[in-house]
């Protein structure tokens, strides 16, 4: 209706967009580009660092567009003398406050703060005098907090806040004293984060960051005497290309592959191997458990997915009454790892010990994972070190490869063979989805009609569905992003849960949007990164985890059964309640 429109004039364009637009949103659908640093779409616009003012026809002060509704008679300049000069000096101010170690910096060329400064055209920064306080965080195993690159934005806070709802970030004291992290100046260790890593992703400099674990790695590469076998999750391979200038959706998993033979990893296998082995022992497990239900037994249902790590400690800080809903399952990366240091050992004849295992994945909450003391039933710390996709991407650069020009080259065996169905792990809704596609076949003794269970896909933050599986009609939830998850439990603990089986994801998207996958990570690069994923699904030959044939031959020489003995010991764990 006309009422709910306005129309507004844009640097001289006129616009007519829908009653509480701001006018940022309205210069965007002219393609007018604003700058900006504190606002993040649909998380956060708040106006804090007044780099996105523009000039109002008839406001004696500039306006933050980002958080100024669009009116109907509007008239604003984006790029006036004023509108300008005015972005530039709050620039040289916030650079006057910087730590500006550019060329050593994590985020060097990737840096939200930089590119503007060399929009802007500035080459000096005429202000100079004290800093603020400095606080350099090393506590946590994923994350790295360095207050001297802090531009006070909040994105981080937002995030923590509004996307997880885990809230241990804020801005504490006044003025130039002002910092941003956990209360009382703690370090991250020692409060409820989940090493998600989503406050790095929103970061627009370098003042959270993954941990940098490459020298590790290196030095592995570099003894003779280590046996270095290397894992790859789905969703890297769906995003590394972006490093390497790709656009987003483009899967360059033959090419990644080359890429770490050529580093020298002796053996580059797939954790989706691993994916596949978890859908087997985690549904049997919900059989196992919707079996003990009909009988009427006692049983924590709905069952609830336990591969996402950063899911896992926000359960132990904020829903440890709940934490016997989790599948005991370990996540893929800690099977492979346990299997590389046992099964992997006896078939290739080297000693245990002598096992390097890294793990590359989208995620930093893995590099907290693999540091879980549960995680040692191969009698050795299953797996030795954690890379994130950025990680690797600089390590290859550091090589000098560029691995798009690589010739593809195939995952070694036995633990590099993978369905379909492993693949769309990285993707919301994945696990749900692979897990129906076996349990429903598991069941009813007959192939599915459709292996594609669109129910369950999309970006919605809580998807639900019914499925019919034989007699049973399985109802089932999905849920990403923390704040989602949080819904979904106050549900459980309220008695109102009405499904058998969940997916939980930590980060927005799933692992596609993960905290250690390439900035910038927005919903139109998570959507085009989905689709790659669900692409290569549909390349595959095998679409089933049942259907790997490796599986079988991992069962018949050494796990012997789902749920038996052996795969009870190595490939499940348990988890414990964490103060909130």
């Amino acid at each position: 209706m006309a009422e709910n429109r306005v129309t507004l004039n844009i640097d001289g364009k006129d616009v007519t967009v829908e009653r509480g637009t701001t006018v940022l949103q309205a210069a965007q659908q002219l393609n007018i580009h604003i700058p900006t640093l504190c606002y993040l779409k649909d998380v956060q616009a708040i106006g804090a660092c007044r780099v996105c003012c523009v000039e109002v026809k008839g406001q004696r002060n500039l306006l933050a567009s980002c958080a100024f509704p669009a009116a109907e008679g509007l008239v604003v300049q984006t790029n006036s003398p004023l509108a300008r000069e005015a972005r530039k000096l709050t620039v040289e101010l916030l650079l006057s406050n910087h730590e500006m170690n550019c060329p050593t910096c994590a985020r060097n060329l990737n840096c939200e703060l930089q590119a503007l400064a060399n929009q802007l055209g500035i080459r000096d920064i005429p202000y100079q005098g004290a800093k603020s306080p400095v606080i350099v965080d090393e506590s946590s195993p994923a994350l790295r907090r360095d207050s001297s690159k802090c531009i006070l934005c909040r994105r981080c806070v937002s995030v923590c806040q509004e996307v997880q709802k885990v809230g241990i970030l804020f801005p504490s004291k006044r003025g130039f004293a002002t910092t941003v992290g956990p209360a009382f100046d703690s370090g991250l260790a020692e409060v409820a984060c989940v090493n998600c890593g989503q406050c790095a992703a929103a970061c627009p400099v370098g003042a959270i960051v993954e941990k940098d674990d490459t020298q590790k790695v290196w030095n592995a590469l570099a003894d003779p005497d280590k046996f270095v076998v290397v894992q790859t999750a789905p969703a890297v391979r769906a995003a590394i290309g972006e490093e390497f200038g790709l656009e987003p959706g483009h899967a360059v998993t033959g090419k990644m592959v080359a890429g770490l033979r050529t580093l020298g990893f002796d053996r580059v296998f797939d954790t989706q191997f691993t994916a596949d082995l978890t859908i087997i022992e985690e549904g049997h497990e919900l059989l196992k458990r919707v079996g003990k239900a009909l009988k009427g037994e006692k049983v924590a249902l709905p069952m609830i997915t336990s591969c996402s790590p950063g899911w896992i400690k926000y359960i132990e800080h904020f829903y440890p009454e709940l934490l016997d809903h989790l599948s005991t399952c370990k996540s893929p990366q800690q099977m492979f790892g346990a299997l590389s240091k046992t099964y992997l050992a006896e078939k290739a004849g080297v000693a245990p010990e002598k096992i390097f295992s890294v793990s590359i994945m989208p995620c930093t909450a893995k590099k907290y994972e693999c540091e879980r003391p549960e995680m040692c039933d191969s009698g050795y710390r299953d797996v030795d070190v954690v890379l994130t996709t950025r990680e690797l991407a600089r390590m290859i650069k550091t090589a000098g490869i560029n691995i798009l020009q690589l010739a593809d080259e195939d995952f070694d065996d036995p633990l590099g063979e993978s369905t379909g169905a492993a693949t769309i792990f990285a993707n919301t809704g994945g696990v749900m989805e692979a897990a129906l596609r076996t349990v429903y076949e598991v069941v009813t003794k007959s192939a599915l009609p459709s292996v594609d269970f669109q129910q369950v896909r999309g970006m919605e933050g809580i998807k639900a569905a019914t499925v019919k599986v034989g007699d049973l009609d399985v109802k089932v939830a999905v849920g990403h992003g923390l704040a989602n998850a949080a819904k979904i439990m106050d549900e459980i603990k309220a008695g109102a849960s009405p499904y058998h089986f969940i997916e939980i994801m930590c980060c927005p998207g799933g692992c596609i949007g993960g905290g250690g996958q390439p900035i910038p990570t927005n919903w139109e690069i998570r959507g085009k990164r989905a689709m790659a994923i669900y692409e290569e699904d549909k390349r595959l030959p095998k679409r089933k985890s049942h259907e790997n044939p490796f599986i079988d031959q991992i069962y018949r020489e050494f796990l012997k059964e789902p749920l038996g003995e052996k795969s009870h010991h190595l490939l499940h764990t348990k988890y414990r309640k964490r103060s909130a």
